[in-house]
């Protein structure tokens, strides 16, 4: 006799089955994912004010790829741009009548440049602002933001998380005990209005959104940290290792944090879609980045103070964040499946 079994596939009316539809959807997201990525680290390329490459005073000059570079991090803050380039007034649509190469949408993110709220067009893919800025560039540096947030603010959370769940978690005692009440005294205050005091202390900014967003998402890692090292410090293995000599760092780093890191990714690709959100909620707020950044958040904004005379300002901005949060959703139940176990052993039983 055959029985249910809930880990067998569900088959569809088009005779597909549950994990074929969820292998499409995941697909889908890393591809959207690397799209997004991708648009992210080649923002200028796409979507500037300045040519990719050019000959000025009979020299070749390639602006935007400087710009490009000097995203890098660390890297990025030893190359300097050309001197006509680097100048606020020097504008190179006038200046430059020679052999250019422009982005696919020549104009910056900050670049008034047209009428306010032109519909879209062959020159404004997707129309301009109330200010006469073309959204689509917006869009393009906004996503550059979403990124740089999203990825930096948990991999610092994820230091911070694995950091403090590793010492609590493997020493116990006074360790233990100072880190759990670290943990819930952080969980006490609302994550966002916490992050609104200290954004407001510390004003805007990208680093200071990442610091901010980074230094308070931290908790869910500790106590998945904490909770793996606890089962696992009495285990076997860990005895032998203690056995022929090895120091506690050693057995921690070497034998038990392997363990945790499954669950660590999976709560920092959950809390990447946290982090894009909290800094959209907070450039919504004039909090975040900045202003006059081009974030999806403050672009959200502008359009809501037009919602009844220009709605569709609001759809760009919205679907970005949708899609991304979602995407990172995807991803993080991916990743969970993937690294459970039990996920192997499924199928029908007779």
């Amino acid at each position: 006799m055959t029985t249910l079994n809930p880990s067998s596939p569900m088959v569809w009316s088009d005779g597909s089955t549950d994990r074929s539809h969820r292998s499409w959807l995941v697909r889908s997201a890393i591809a959207i994912a690397i799209f997004l990525v991708l648009i992210a680290a080649f923002a200028p390329l796409l979507a500037w004010h300045q040519p990719i490459v050019c000959r000025y005073q009979g020299a070749l000059y390639f602006p935007a790829v400087s710009d490009t570079a000097n995203r890098i991090p660390i890297v990025g803050g030893w190359i300097q741009k050309a001197k006509p380039f680097r100048f606020p007034s020097f504008d190179a649509r006038t200046e430059l009548d020679a052999f250019a190469v422009w982005p696919p949408v020549p104009f910056g993110p900050m670049e008034l440049i047209a009428d306010a709220n032109l519909s879209a067009s062959t020159t404004h893919w997707l129309g301009t602002d109330d200010r006469g800025r073309d959204i689509l560039s917006r869009m393009i540096h906004g996503a550059a933001i979403s990124v740089q947030v999203g990825v930096y603010a948990m991999l610092l959370a994820g230091f911070v998380g694995v950091l403090v769940g590793t010492i609590a978690g493997f020493y116990g005692g006074a360790a233990d005990w100072m880190g759990c009440r670290l943990i819930e005294m952080m969980m006490c205050f609302p994550a966002f209005f916490l992050i609104l005091a200290v954004m407001v202390w510390i004003g805007n900014g990208v680093s200071g959104v990442i610091l901010v967003i980074g230094l308070t998402q931290w908790t869910g890692i500790a106590r998945l940290v904490r909770a793996e090292f606890l089962s696992s410090r009495e285990l076997d293995f860990v005895d032998a290792a203690r056995s022929y000599g090895a120091k506690g760092w050693y057995i921690a780093l070497r034998h038990l944090l392997p363990g945790a890191i499954g669950p660590t990714l999976v709560a920092m690709m959950f809390g990447m879609a946290d982090a894009i959100l909290l800094e959209a909620g907070l450039s919504w707020l004039g909090l975040g980045v900045g202003s006059e950044s081009p974030t999806w958040g403050g672009m959200l904004r502008d359009a809501f103070d037009q919602i009844r005379t220009h709605p569709g300002l609001m759809i760009a901005p919205c679907a970005a964040i949708f899609v991304c949060v979602l995407c990172c959703h995807i991803l993080g139940e991916q990743l969970r499946r993937s690294l459970d176990p039990r996920q192997s052993f499924g199928g029908n039983r007779s």
